[in-house]
């Protein structure tokens, strides 16, 4: 966040006033658990439950975010707050790193254990025409010998992944010119080079439902598709909701730089968003690496 006021004239440690903002988020996240979860139940009522739920909670997040940005523009943020927010910042991105390891791991353990140990003599007897073979892309070949997974093809790493790839390189690049820029007070050059960063945001979540659709349409791989469909989606589809959120958060905080917010001497703002933007990066490659290649 940034500051308006020099050193020192900020109070110690703001205390906000209390406030309606979390009590109203939480019971919108309520509406939107018990939504989904009534909704893949088969009640119709719990779509109009999520929706509103959400709804809600992006409402009064936005209220939210508009009251701790005058805050700070305010003068009301020490130095002391800003290493809160950039421990608060950095434990979130680290239960973002344990989030992502428990589905490599779900994938590791998969290929590495619990498939050799399926296809083992000692399970010869309960499925003896189990293939312990990865991927697993035909009937026969998945975990299920009686053949209730229908065939597919699996996704290989080119072109959609790979220009994917390039994207999301590209857009550290730009955000990285962007941040030296803001440092150097080259208000103009950050802003035009923060959208192009929000552009190849955007470029990589459309090539990303393409991939999504041809994989639907055109190679049978969905997420009942076995282990390999789901942790395929589940690894790829959870990273292309990060990249959207990632991608919402340098779209403010352009706007906000277009607004005059952020110097460069404060501007943790900035500096979060792009902490979280060069995770998912990270991310990404991980993913390219094992899931498409490996």
């Amino acid at each position: 966040m940034s500051a308006a006021t020099q050193h020192g004239q900020a109070p110690y440690y703001f205390v906000p006033a209390p406030s309606r903002h979390p009590v109203l988020a939480s019971i919108g996240l309520f509406f939107v658990i018990l939504g989904a979860g009534q909704w893949i139940n088969g009640h119709e009522w719990g779509m109009y439950s999520l929706i509103g739920g959400l709804v809600m909670w992006a409402f009064v997040l936005q209220q939210w975010f508009r009251q701790s940005i005058a805050e700070s523009e305010g003068g009301l943020y020490s130095d002391r707050i800003d290493v809160s927010f950039r421990w608060s910042m950095s434990w979130f991105i680290f239960s973002e790193v344990m989030f992502f390891g428990a589905f490599f791991g779900a994938l590791f353990w998969t290929r590495l254990h619990a498939l050799p140990n399926l296809g083992s003599l000692e399970n010869a007897v309960l499925w003896p025409d189990f293939k312990a073979v990865w991927p697993s892309a035909a009937a026969g070949f998945t975990g299920s010998p009686a053949g209730i997974v229908d065939a597919f093809a699996t996704m290989g790493p080119w072109p959609l992944p790979t220009i994917n790839t390039a994207l999301l390189l590209s857009s550290g690049v730009t955000l990285t010119i962007a941040h030296h820029a803001l440092i150097a007070n080259h208000r103009g050059t950050a802003i035009a080079f923060m959208w192009v960063t929000v552009l190849l945001g955007c470029t990589f979540l459309f090539v990303q439902g393409y991939e999504y659709h041809h994989a639907y349409t055109e190679l049978n791989l969905k997420l009942s598709s076995g282990a390999y469909g789901s942790t395929f989606f589940m690894l790829t589809g959870f990273h292309g909701f990060h990249v959207f959120v990632g991608m919402l958060m340098l779209l403010f905080i352009t706007i906000r730089l277009m607004k005059g917010h952020f110097t460069p001497q404060r501007h943790f703002g900035f500096e979060g968003a792009a902490w979280y933007w060069h995770f998912v990066d990270v991310v990404w490659l991980g993913l390219y690496i094992v899931v498409y290649w490996l």
